[in-house]
């Protein structure tokens, strides 16, 4: 799982407990792993303290620590701007080195938990450095939570920006 807007509100308050939910209930496979991406320039290491110090935050329950060390070291953060190719880079090396260590399968999907406006071009980028292409039995998706545009023209040209790259992968809007 790539989630683009690791360091904002969503992921902290949401996304993150509810991974570790499915976690604790033996929901998540042992073979998933997250990398975050975000403008915020911080190391593994940095992202995982600050990342485990919010979920103390907003944890629904008790947390196991046991669990909580596996969770956090499936977990790999990408710095770098939506808009420069050279954070695309990174972060198909960073899936590259993280497959092979957590088994993944070549299988990806990428969580947008970032601003509407940033939706076709993340898309756009990913498929320019080949990380939306599937084939060889692995699959890519995209999953879009937040409004789809602000109005009925700007949700035109973002699902047209989006149909460019959705013959090689499933896109999602929830």
């Amino acid at each position: 799982m790539v989630i683009f807007g690791f360091t904002g509100d969503l992921t902290r308050r949401k996304l993150i407990p509810a991974l570790y939910n499915l976690a604790s209930q033996q929901l998540l496979s042992r073979e998933f792993a997250v990398i975050g991406v975000g403008r915020s320039a911080m190391s593994n290491d940095d992202a995982r303290k600050k990342l485990t110090e919010d979920f103390k935050k907003f944890a629904t329950g008790d947390i196991a620590a046991d669990l909580w060390e596996w969770f956090v070291r499936r977990i790999d953060y990408v710095s770098g701007n939506f808009d420069d190719p050279a954070t695309y880079d990174k972060l198909k090396e960073t899936l590259a080195r993280v497959d092979q260590e957590h088994d993944c399968h070549g299988n990806y999907f990428f969580y947008l938990a970032t601003a509407p406006n940033f939706f076709g071009d993340i898309v756009e980028r990913l498929a320019k450095v080949g990380l939306m292409t599937e084939g060889n039995g692995h699959w890519r998706r995209v999953i879009i939570e937040k409004p789809f545009g602000h109005d009925l023209d700007s949700a035109k040209t973002l699902n047209q920006q989006l149909l460019k790259v959705a013959s090689e992968c499933q896109i999602y809007r929830i």
